[in-house]
């Protein structure tokens, strides 16, 4: 989906919208997106600052996104953790930036080789109008290489890698192995 048309859906998502939350910028890229949550009456807290889970909301879903669409349809990409530190009461509207680098990306796909997943922490910085620090957030984001994007899993001799139980089935590709045994067939080696 074209970053243009996913912030004209993220601003009419009712979650965000019910909470405040306005998507200012998302880059072509999606390498960058600005938020801004503005307060209402509806969505202050007890002592009239900002509510903490709508501070939280204006995280949420955007680091997910941008490696999502960064990383590509190959990776299965999913919001895994957060923490969140308050510093000051939030009072009038804040923002927050996000900017995914080459290192981040990098880092994700050299933990998902050959595999494995990928964990890597995101902190954000909420300030408001004054460049003051309200709260900062830490997300950790999940990410791994679907089984069709994943290199085969091979031994030394080219068949499967030592300790796999997928029997190696003569004439079938070795790491795949054969079409029945991918609809269901019941093939052994030797058999």
């Amino acid at each position: 989906m074209r970053a243009r048309s996913l912030r004209r859906r993220l601003n009419l998502w009712p979650p965000l919208v019910f909470a405040g939350i306005r998507v200012l910028a998302l880059s072509d890229d999606y390498r960058y997106a600005k938020v801004r949550l503005r307060m209402y009456r509806w969505n202050r807290n007890y002592v009239g600052t900002h509510f903490g889970g709508s501070l939280f909301s204006m995280i949420d879903p955007f680091w997910m996104l941008m490696v999502l669409n960064n990383l590509g349809r190959d990776y299965v990409v999913w919001d895994r953790a957060a923490e969140i530190d308050y510093v000051r009461p939030g009072r009038g509207d804040v923002f927050a930036e996000f900017r995914l680098t080459d290192g981040h990306l990098d880092e994700f796909r050299r933990q998902a080789a050959a595999g494995g997943k990928a964990l890597v922490w995101f902190d954000t910085a909420v300030v408001d109008a004054d460049g003051q620090l309200v709260c900062r957030v830490r997300r950790q984001v999940y990410a791994r290489a679907k089984k069709r994007a994943r290199p085969p899993a091979t031994g030394e001799d080219g068949g499967h890698a030592p300790g796999s139980t997928q029997p190696s089935v003569p004439g079938s590709d070795p790491g795949r192995g054969s079409d029945s045994n991918l609809l269901g067939g019941s093939h052994r080696a030797g058999a």
